[in-house]
């Protein structure tokens, strides 16, 4: 039988949430400087689409569709704002459809709780703000399993399937939530039918997503940076979800064991549905990683959603472990002799709220740092800016690793004229995130009449113990270590730019862009 429409109460607890975490999502969204990931979705996303299929062919085919949704956004107005937004809303979207989760399988102050809860979540707040799938790739877990507790009460399980094969392609280990999914169903003891129908829309979805998984194995290098998760791994994840405090950590992990452990009514239940989408999909991917690394916490950050939902049914098993104390009956207000059961409720909403606001006001200061730019791994903006203030148009310049270039390709005008050196095929027209470059023999040939060369490079490169896997940037730091010396040097967190010129050259003589004034280093 289908669920009567949202009364005036729900759709608000539903609501709210929504427009709170759209709120946290806008403040600071336009802070300056992208960061390597960013960047790559931003100058992918704004090429053409054979230019985009041509990469997906040969990297990043994983998050082909998300660039593909990207594409026409970025083609309205390039820049750091769109460039996020859509995650923004992406997120809002799985603040309201876990507050939907809540006010289903409990009430609507449970809804309205863990959309809030989720909302002030920091994790939620750090990729809300990013330029990548995986707030969306929240939200459409969110929406499946919504749908999965609705298909089980009326049958209808095409919306489930098509929102399913949609959330698995935009990230493919969102299909982890089906194990998850199964589990749920296994606790609500459903019939067969019921197993037989959801087994036909989870295939379907699995089909769907079949040729992704085939293509993106061919491509594994791209994660083999990823290590084994360990109990650090393990530690960090639960700070990420429950709250990086222990003031905030310790009470909402024992309201969602209090949840986790509450009396589950037949059929569907907010725990049984909670519950295997806050364990299993970590739980898998780390265990499958002790064999072959592939477990980072984003991947599993529709998990999150698990978190509020327990915590906010173990809030409401604690309310109802007060009154049925009889605590609440022995307070007095004014002349009653006992309070309405309206009056209490809202009360009780109330107190919610309150505790919320708490959880918010003391991961605030970590929600603040989070809008800053310095707070991302790196910040391709900054580097650029620090390249135009020091290179002049013409001048020759390398990149070390090549991957380096990146900075280049997001904030193209502070590279504005400058001679980029190995380069052979733009990145666009190469199929490539960052260009295709000459070989070693070719790139030799062109420093033979460089005087001088401008290095854009990260301190690691410089180190006498890294080596190189390209052959190219290994014939890069041979020839600057063999031919040149270093003149000029301005570092960074993860810049190091560097002036290097030929050994032969005397001091004063090596190019216009070493002008008065300039600091030489010896």
């Amino acid at each position: 039988m289908s669920r009567s429409p949202m009364r005036r109460e729900e759709r608000i607890a539903v609501l709210v949430p929504v427009v709170v975490m759209f709120t946290l999502g806008l403040w600071g969204l336009d802070r300056d400087g992208m960061w390597r990931d960013e960047a790559a979705t931003f100058q992918v996303a704004r090429r053409s689409l054979p230019q985009i299929w041509h990469l997906l062919r040969s990297v990043d085919a994983v998050h082909g569709l998300y660039y593909l949704l990207m594409h026409p956004v970025l083609n309205l107005h390039p820049g750091e704002v769109l460039l996020r937004l859509p995650s923004v809303c992406g997120a809002a979207a799985a603040a309201g459809l876990v507050a939907s989760l809540g006010v289903r399988l409990g009430r609507p102050r449970v809804g309205l709780w863990a959309g809030l809860l989720y909302a002030v979540t920091p994790m939620v707040g750090h990729y809300a703000q990013e330029g990548r799938s995986y707030a969306l790739v929240a939200a459409g877990a969110a929406g499946a399993t919504l749908l999965l507790v609705r298909a089980v009460e009326d049958g209808r399980w095409w919306p489930y399937g098509v929102v399913v094969a949609v959330t698995c392609v935009l990230h493919e280990f969102a299909a982890l939530m089906l194990l998850a999914h199964a589990c749920t169903l296994a606790l609500a003891r459903v019939p067969g039918r019921v197993w037989l129908r959801w087994g036909s829309a989870a295939g379907a979805a699995v089909v769907v997503l079949v040729p992704l998984v085939l293509v993106s194995r061919g491509q594994a290098e791209q994660v083999a940076w990823l290590t084994v998760p360990d109990a650090r791994s393990v530690r960090g994840l639960v700070e990420q979800f429950f709250g990086p405090s222990r003031r905030v950590l310790v009470p909402c992990l024992g309201l969602a064991v209090l949840g986790a452990l509450a009396p589950s009514p037949r059929g569907v239940s907010l725990a049984g549905v909670a519950g295997p989408l806050l364990v299993i999909p970590p739980a898998v991917l780390m265990a499958v990683s002790q064999f072959r690394p592939l477990y980072y916490d984003r991947y599993v950050l529709y998990s999150l959603a698990g978190v509020p939902l327990l915590a906010a049914a173990g809030a409401e098993r604690a309310a109802g472990l007060v009154r049925a104390a009889g605590l609440v009956r022995r307070l007095r207000l004014g002349g009653w002799a006992h309070i309405d059961r309206r009056l209490y409720g809202s009360g009780v909403s109330l107190l919610g709220i309150v505790a919320v606001c708490c959880v918010f006001l003391a991961q605030l200061p970590l929600l603040r740092a989070d809008r800053r730019a310095a707070h991302r791994p790196d910040d391709l903006g900054a580097v650029s800016a620090a390249v135009a203030r020091r290179v002049r148009s013409g001048d020759p310049v390398l990149f070390l690793p090549s991957l380096e270039r990146r900075s280049a390709l997001a904030y193209p005008a502070g590279f504005r004229g400058v001679r980029d050196v190995a380069l052979g095929v733009p990145a666009a027209e190469s199929g490539t995130l960052y260009g295709r470059e000459v070989g070693p023999e070719e790139l030799r040939r062109r420093l033979e009449g460089v005087r001088y060369v401008w290095v854009v490079t990260e301190r690691y490169a410089l180190d006498s113990s890294w080596t190189p896997w390209n052959a190219t940037d290994r014939a890069k730091l041979a020839v600057v270590t063999r031919d040149f010396v270093t003149r000029e040097e301005y570092v960074r967190p993860h810049l190091t730019l560097r002036l290097y010129v030929r050994r032969q050259v005397p001091p004063g003589h090596y190019g216009p862009s070493f002008g008065p004034g300039r600091k030489e280093i010896p």
